[in-house]
């Protein structure tokens, strides 16, 4: 995401870091380029100028021209802009669910923006915070919309509510919260019918929604690659409505990333969540100094770990552990923990999220190569993966043949677990030697 202008804007920078000491005509060259990078990356103009305006004052300061690493200081100075303009650290708690329910939800966009699907995903999200949803098709008009609920409400393994014989949603909507009483459901998340523009006639019916689930929360779902377009439907359906969030969706394949520079600054509304990806998982809260923070080249470690938290298994990555402590890792655990690797997302989005990592090239080897491991391990026998010392030549041979790999594949894999096990051996006997000293903290797998 934000390809585009993640390359211009770090290349700008990394020039910037190259100066021993800065003039106001660096400064003024830089910030030149910069604005030209969020232009093209179709950021409001009013926004880039606004933006350049501020950074700039900070970056001519004396405390920048006369610092000792001056180049350092003013890529701090654009990542601070950067946090500020997509809506600083204080609205953390109300990106949270947890914050703000139990309650009733509208979701609202225009046709193709991805409503339904953001609707089950917002549902998954509360429920794993413990919260008991219920999903509410209110689309009338679109009779897939209403099936699409409910094989998503199956997959989720949530309740959701619909009548099909009923066209009136403020009906629709009154049986709805009935139902969710008589459930002891905490939280409704109503989805609702798009247009592919806003008319009268959308905007009243979500008013008459509106006026009868006294909403909590009112949020916007919009398609990040639309870019500007997407700021002026928020405006539209915010004077309408008075939203009190967005969701952008499809942020993973908007290299530009204007619609989410830009959202906050021209209509006021944060930003709350992000799709980023076609997965029933890939819905995030949305945090401004992270997503700063990956546009730079600075990753979001934060990010990587809680994915880890909730993918990884607790009680197998303690057994792993042991067994790294041990020296008795096998091919089987080593095919455990990339099996739940892979749960993570795409090996593109991970890199992305590690300081100095997302300009890797030919991601697309990366995720071969892990498929290609994960191939060779399972076409071994349980005693193979357990004991890699009995596959001679034969045993590799019918691994490759079974796994669509050559043997030499076979034997570059094996080669590498047999390093991987060195460094490990060596890496438990430096541990306790840390430990005793109580100088060094458990290995994490």
């Amino acid at each position: 995401m934000f390809d585009a202008l993640s390359d211009k804007l770090q290349g700008i920078l990394k020039n910037l870091r190259g100066y021993g000491k800065l003039t106001e005509k660096n400064v003024a060259d830089a910030m030149r380029e910069v604005r030209l990078a969020l232009l093209g990356a179709d950021v409001n103009y009013k926004v880039a100028k606004d933006f350049i305006e501020r950074t700039k004052q900070r970056a001519i300061g004396q405390e920048v021209l006369t610092s000792v690493t001056p180049g350092q200081q003013i890529v701090k100075i654009v990542h601070d802009e950067l946090i500020a303009l997509m809506g600083g650290d204080s609205e953390s708690a109300i990106r949270n669910p947890q914050s703000a329910i139990p309650g009733n939800w509208m979701l609202v966009g225009l046709h193709g923006c991805g409503k339904t699907t953001t609707c089950g995903k917002l549902g998954r999200l509360m429920a794993k915070q413990g919260r008991k949803p219920l999903l509410v098709a209110c689309d009338v008009y679109r009779p897939a919309a209403i099936n699409q609920l409910e094989t998503l409400g199956k997959q989720l393994q949530l309740p959701v509510f619909s009548v099909r014989d009923e066209k009136n949603v403020v009906e629709i909507c009154r049986r709805a919260l009935a139902f969710a009483t008589a459930q002891d459901r905490d939280t409704i998340v109503f989805d609702t019918a798009g247009r592919l523009h806003i008319d009268e006639e959308l905007v009243q019916e979500l008013v008459r929604m509106k006026e009868t689930v006294s909403p909590r929360e009112i949020l916007l779902v919009a398609d990040a690659s639309t870019g500007q377009e997407a700021v002026n439907i928020a405006g539209h359906f915010d004077k309408a409505l008075g939203l009190t969030g967005i969701v952008l969706t499809k942020l993973d394949g908007d290299a530009r990333g204007g619609a989410a520079l830009s959202m906050r600054a021209v209509t006021g509304k944060p930003i709350r969540f992000v799709g980023v990806g076609e997965k029933l998982d890939d819905l995030e809260p949305f945090y401004p100094e992270r997503m700063a923070g990956r546009i730079l080249g600075m990753g979001d470690v934060v990010s990587l770990v809680e994915k880890a938290q909730t993918a990884f298994d607790a009680k197998q990555t303690e057994e792993m552990q042991r067994k790294i402590e041990d020296q008795s890792l096998t091919l089987e655990d080593f095919l455990s923990q990339l099996q739940q690797f892979k749960k993570l997302g795409p090996l593109e989005n991970l890199l992305g999220m590690l300081p100095g990592m997302d300009k890797m090239k030919d991601l697309s080897g990366g995720e071969k190569q892990l498929k290609r491991v994960e191939a060779i391990i399972q076409s071994m026998t349980p005693d193979e993966r357990r004991r890699p010392e009995i596959l001679n030549a034969s045993r590799r041979a019918r691994v490759a043949r079974g796994s669509g790999t050559t043997v030499a594949d076979v034997n570059e894999l094996l080669k590498q677990f047999g390093t991987m096990k060195q460094m490990m051996k060596r890496m438990g006997k430096m541990q306790k030697a840390f430990a005793r000293k109580g100088t060094m903290p458990r290995l994490a797998w």
